[in-house]
């Protein structure tokens, strides 16, 4: 694999493909910032534009995409509390109320060296144990997806906000519009209530601009927001300068916590290569496990340094890890790695167990080229930190008819439908209320995305054999529900010790 990267670097390492990667970082940088343009979108459209090139520089290009994308949603995210890509929901929980505790600079400098850093972590383990990673991640089938569902979806008690009940009661309400559409398996409509609009479904992407976005403009026009913001943006002054000029500081404060970097970039390198998975259950199980494990759980969601790091390493990781059954196999492990194979195709390169044998300039090309284009987004989001927090300082009243524009135009290039924008305004209104009467977002959200990939490996489970003892005799599965127990039994022990370390201080 070593030699490998040694070929990669001759590829790579010329002034021309250098620059396309840097144009590549900027483009998903830019894509990924936007709410509804999607990392997968941003590749979709680069594909074209690789086709004069020779296979090394097209795929280059796109990996570019691919790491800038990843990382674009952290600007969003931070500064205005809305994930640009489904795979930054997680980084609001900390990275937002950082920034509105008047230190934008702060929260975005700690999400970018958690993405860097986890970059680099994820390519060591693509280089090192691909292989091995790819193997583990073809002994899923059905009923290790859904239990791997069913862990992830204990994360809804982890993020319930003041209240479980209704934390819980928002995952359920997330779930159930999940099932608004046509079947997954049979392509019947259901729960549509022979409304035009719904029997398509609802779009998790909708969803969730919707939630974040639109409910976020409702409550921004309310005077006492205004009011809120303005004192807010006078206090971010100061704080801005003095983090965009010491990257170093915020550096340290990344490398002192360790086991939350490498375990979150370890989780989401291993969820990565898992096909179907992907970032966004990797950003949200990275920051769950990372609050499980520390000192101060209590912490996460107010800001905390270890929910900005591991929220970000786990997204970012995702890469390398994604790029692991695509290199090792041939097999796609996201909608973005499926165009990659594509790119490699169209140049007449089969993409197969014995890609690295009979092409290892492209396979090391990939290698250093997410190298490089790790260094690439690096520099470009440090140098682009201090005008991203310029949005903090634009009025509210200018600021809230161009993120409306752009939620609409990312939701309607989804799928090019006009009822796609009713379903926006009507889960923005829904949104808002859920903030206004103490609903937490998140929960609703971890059920959109994760409801609809339970319900199909489920069925897939019992279309393939009836006999539902197998989730409990294939070992992978057994792993992961013993891991479900666990995890809630975990949480409630750590709920009522932080409940009764509250009594104490009161």
């Amino acid at each position: 694999m070593f030699d490998l990267l040694l070929l990669g670097i001759a590829e790579i390492f010329q002034i021309r493909i250098l620059l396309i990667i840097l144009v590549g970082v900027v483009v998903g940088i830019l894509a990924g910032l936007i709410p509804g343009f999607t990392v997968a979108m941003a590749i979709v459209l680069t594909l074209p534009l690789t086709f004069g090139m020779d296979p090394v520089a097209g795929v280059a290009a796109m990996i570019g995409v691919f790491v800038g994308g990843m990382s674009g949603g952290l600007i969003s995210a931070a500064l205005l509390g809305i994930p640009g890509t489904p795979s930054s929901i997680a980084t609001t929980f900390d990275a937002y109320p950082m920034a509105k505790k008047g230190k934008p600079g702060k929260a975005l400098s700690i999400g970018i060296w958690a993405s860097f850093l986890s970059s680099i972590i994820s390519l060591l383990l693509l280089v090192t144990i691909a292989p091995q990673i790819a193997r583990f991640a073809l002994l899923f089938g059905p009923w290790e997806m859904f239990s791997l569902i069913v862990v992830s979806l204990t994360i809804i008690a982890s993020v319930t906000g003041e209240s479980v009940l209704k934390g819980l009661i928002a995952g359920l309400f997330g779930i159930l519009i999940a099932t608004v559409g046509a079947d997954p398996i049979a392509g019947i409509s259901r729960f549509s209530f022979d409304i035009r609009a719904l029997r398509a479904g609802i779009p998790f992407l909708v969803v969730l601009i919707g939630m974040f976005a639109i409910s976020r403009l409702l409550q921004s026009l309310e005077r006492t927001q205004l009011n809120k913001d303005q004192e807010d943006r006078q206090k971010e002054k100061l704080e801005n300068v003095r983090f965009v000029l010491q990257p170093i500081k915020t550096l340290k404060t990344v490398l002192s916590k360790p086991g939350t970097l490498i375990g979150s970039s370890t989780i989401g390198s291993i969820i990565g290569a898992i096909p179907g998975a992907g970032g966004s259950i990797a950003n949200i199980v990275a920051y769950d496990q990372a609050k499980k494990w520390s000192k101060k759980p209590e912490k996460f969601g107010t800001g905390c340094e270890e929910g900005v790091i591991a929220s970000e390493a786990g997204n970012n990781s995702t890469v390398g890890g994604d790029l692991i059954p695509t290199v090792a196999l041939g097999i796609p492990g996201s909608a973005v790695t499926a165009v990659l194979l594509s790119a490699l195709m169209v140049h007449g390169i089969s993409p197969g167990p014995l890609l690295i044998v009979n092409e290892p300039n492209v396979v090391g090309g990939i290698f250093f080229a997410f190298f490089v284009a790790s260094f690439w987004m690096l520099i470009t989001q440090f140098l682009g930190i201090r005008y991203f927090m310029k949005v903090t300082q634009v009025p509210t009243h200018l600021l809230v008819p161009v993120i409306l524009v752009l939620c609409v135009i990312g939701t309607f290039v989804l799928n090019n439908r006009l009822t796609d924008l009713y379903i926006l305004l009507a889960m923005g209104i829904i949104g808002y209320l859920f903030t206004k009467y103490k609903f937490a977002l998140a929960p609703a959200i971890i059920g959109v995305i994760l409801g609809p990939i339970a319900e199909v490996n489920l069925r897939r489970a019992f279309m393939s054999d009836p006999d539902w003892t197998l989730f409990f005799s294939r070992p992978i599965s057994l792993t992961f529900l013993i891991l479900t127990v666990l995890s809630i039994a975990f949480t409630v022990w750590q709920t009522k010790k932080t409940n009764a370390r509250n009594k104490a201080n009161a």
